[in-house]
């Protein structure tokens, strides 16, 4: 199956709710990159009126493991996939319109290709960029995905 923006997000939808909830959405998925969008609003804010972290991880973590799905689909295998660490740091609050960028797709086709070879399976960092309206970078998380042949 294709994988497109629209069938993200209805999987977004049936499967995390909460996510869905607070607005986080695949804008584009494909070759090159994968973006996902989340626009600072009540229901995903903090005490300090801005986006709550926790919200800017589920989009981050989307933008990578948006990917992952896609060339697992892409590869016709049973593979699993788990996040297994993250990291994250924050530069400015994140206001408005916030847009998670991850361009990791060759790491990931190349893992994919490494892993169905590895009985143990595979861990690789993958990295998604937030940035606002105005180009700034607002947040920057790190995924460690594992992917296993089952």
């Amino acid at each position: 199956m294709k994988l497109s923006p629209s069938k993200i997000n209805l999987f977004l939808l049936s499967k995390l709710p909460s996510a869905w909830l607070c607005g986080v959405r695949v804008k584009t998925i494909n070759a090159q990159l994968c973006m996902t969008t989340v626009t600072h609003r009540w229901i995903n804010q903090n005490p300090f009126n801005s986006m709550y972290f926790a919200v800017q991880a589920m989009a981050a973590e989307l933008s990578t493991g948006a990917i992952v799905m896609k060339e697992i689909s892409d590869s016709g295998e049973n593979i699993s996939m788990l996040v297994q660490e993250n990291s994250s740091r924050f530069y400015k609050k994140a206001k408005g319109k916030i847009r998670f960028t991850c361009e990791d797709v060759e790491l990931v086709q190349d893992s994919i290709k490494t892993c169905l070879k590895e009985p143990e399976g595979l861990k690789f960092w993958m990295t998604s960029t937030a940035k606002n309206k105005s180009g700034e970078v607002v947040s920057e998380f790190k995924f460690q995905w594992t992917v296993r042949k089952k």
